[in-house]
């Protein structure tokens, strides 16, 4: 580890799990502090009690404004400061048979969660980090924001936003010298997947998401799974100065999947017009 974010304070929303956990760990050990904001308050606390005293759980439903808007006080009376916000939490909407079975209930609090929260997030962060010499602004959405598909729509929808948000959001917020980027993950393993599977038993759930992980893994080109480690990595170039000149980016992390389809078979070098 190199201390890259020695000082710097840190808030990531959804921080309990998952990839939010990935960034709460790869942060810490590059020396931030960091206030985990999560609604689960057991893994949350495990998790801040593991990472040390750079790291504090704050119970946050991210879906609040006000919430939000405290929490962005109280990194600050605890910390001194704020640096960096990681809009990282996230719902999935359920998958359905086709849009005509979609009764839309879901709505409100998928956009609650995905879209509002990244909005309020962005803009708390952003009235202190302007006042205080700016700061990076990091929102995560999904390759499922870039990329058309069947299914899950108001996930997809919410997504979709959050890219458009992020760059408006980058080009008001250049004049107070605060970076607003947005990653978008594709084909990690996190629970997410499994909670768009609803009223399926656990034996039937499993074969869903193997079904759904092989249908992802042959449509990328890199095939090896992604990890929260991988989200996190990127985290972090957003979040240092090695990002000084960038704003305003979406960022895939997966594997290749938005590049486009991969061959049919691996081709041999000689077909790739390799050097013997």
């Amino acid at each position: 580890m190199t201390n890259e974010l020695q000082g710097r304070v840190a808030i990531v929303t959804g921080g309990a799990s998952g990839i939010g956990r990935g960034i709460v760990e790869r942060f810490v050990a590059e020396g931030a502090n960091v206030v985990i904001a999560d609604v689960q308050d057991e893994l949350g606390a495990a998790l801040a009690e593991r990472s040390g005293p750079n790291a504090v759980f704050r119970h946050t439903d991210v879906g609040d404004q006000d919430q939000m808007s405290a929490l962005v006080d109280a990194t600050v009376e605890r910390f001194g400061a704020l640096d960096v916000m990681v809009n990282n939490a996230g719902i999935s909407s359920p998958l359905r048979r086709g849009l005509f079975s979609e009764d839309l209930t879901e709505f409100d609090r998928v956009m609650r969660v995905n879209l509002l929260s990244v909005m309020a997030g962005t803009r708390d962060a952003g009235r202190y980090m302007a006042d205080h010499g700016g700061g990076s602004i990091i929102n995560l959405s999904s390759i499922g924001g870039i990329q058309a598909g069947g299914g899950v729509p108001v996930y997809r929808a919410s997504k979709a936003a959050i890219l458009h948000f992020t760059k408006c959001a980058a080009i008001e917020l250049a004049h107070y010298e605060i970076r607003v980027n947005c990653i978008a993950p594709g084909n990690i393993p996190t629970p997410i997947l499994q909670s768009s599977a609803t009223g399926q038993d656990r034996e039937r759930l499993e074969r869903f998401e193997a079904r759904i992980r092989a249908q992802m893994r042959d449509d990328r080109p890199l095939k090896r799974d992604g990890t929260p480690e991988d989200v996190a990595e990127a985290a972090l170039y957003l979040a240092t100065e090695r990002s000084r000149y960038v704003t305003g980016i979406v960022l895939p992390v997966e594997g290749g999947t938005t590049a486009g389809k991969v061959m049919v078979r691996k081709p041999s070098p000689e077909e790739n017009g390799a050097r013997q």
